[in-house]
């Protein structure tokens, strides 16, 4: 007998302990967590009734013909192919597209700028970071939207200053050509989540960076576009997809400024989905909208994703190749 195939009892014995603990704590396993289900049910039954069945329901009725007032009616793809020779949809379409092109990179500059002054050591810095991001804080709220279209008014604030100056006032909201800038306007001034989030990044950034940078008698500039923004690029990334989702979505501005006007120049896709839904009570097309939307803002994400390992620079990648 092969004396390599031959347990001691001893060894044998440990060997069936070890088994019998493992049993054990495989089986501890799916019991303990028990009263973790029990605390996450709240949420777990908030997310599968209001979150998860709306979307399976959305998905259903984009293939029928539903308007609140009777039971829906499967129709397949119609209301895709609807869509395909809507005017008003590829309208909604080209405005969503030149308000993300223009809105995003905006706020992004103004939120980066705005972190790299308040990331000094000053007096008095928290106290201004505080003041900075305040108005931030209700950037977004129905409030704003409504002083922002007072602001652009025929007689609001920003007419009397051109008046002030010499210049001739202009219906800024009320003209195609300029109604869709106070909106991009709007977006860049609601600067602040972004802004806080670059502050955090820049703090992550090491200080020795910087200090070997000056030896060598590098420039500021030089030092932001070799040292910033390559370390901060990331924070840039999380930001600029953050941002693109929220202005392929924006719908409060849009509807309590311009209302899609004039001549739907600022008719958002959001917003032409809401004026099917509850103004045409078309909500089956509305769901094929909704639809086309997340296809919209995926493949965007996607993209930005396959991009970014052309010009994101992760410290672990570094690391790894060292």
């Amino acid at each position: 007998m092969n004396a390599q195939t031959v347990q001691s009892p001893d060894k044998a014995g440990l060997y069936k302990g070890m088994k019998t603990v493992a049993t054990k704590t495989f089986k501890g396993r799916w019991n303990a967590p028990l009263a973790g289900y029990l605390f996450i049910a709240p949420w777990l039954l908030g997310f599968l009734i209001l979150q998860l069945w709306p979307i399976i329901q959305s998905f259903y009725l984009s293939f029928t013909e539903y308007s609140l007032l009777e039971p829906a009616r499967w129709i397949g793809i119609k209301n895709f192919q609807v869509i395909a020779h809507d005017r008003l949809f590829f309208n909604s379409l080209k405005v969503t597209f030149l308000y993300v092109i223009a809105s995003v990179p905006l706020k992004l500059l103004v939120a980066l700028a705005i972190a790299l002054l308040l990331n000094r050591n000053i007096r008095g810095i928290s106290f201004y970071r505080t003041i900075i991001y305040l108005p931030s804080l209700i950037g977004g709220s129905l409030a704003v939207a409504v002083l922002w279209r007072n602001i652009f008014g025929l007689n609001g604030f920003i007419n009397q200053l051109a008046i002030w100056v010499g210049i001739a006032p202009k219906n800024w909201i009320g003209t195609p050509s300029t109604a869709l800038g106070t909106l991009v306007l709007l977006t860049a001034w609601q600067f602040g989540s972004s802004m806080i989030i670059f502050l955090a990044g820049l703090k992550q950034i090491p200080s020795e960076l910087y200090e070997a940078a000056s030896v060598d008698g590098a420039s500021p500039l030089r030092k932001f576009i070799r040292i910033t923004l390559p370390m901060l690029s990331p924070v840039i990334l999380f930001n600029l997809i953050m941002g693109i989702i929220n202005a392929f979505q924006m719908f409060t501005s849009a509807f309590v400024v311009t209302n899609g006007g004039p001549v739907n120049s600022t008719e958002m896709f959001a917003l032409f989905l809401y004026n099917k839904a509850f103004g045409s009570l078309q909500m089956g097309y509305a769901s094929a909208l909704a639809w086309i939307l997340l296809v919209i803002i995926g493949i965007a994400t996607a993209l930005n994703f396959i991009a970014s390992k052309y010009w994101v620079f992760y410290e672990t990648e570094t690391e790894g190749r060292k």
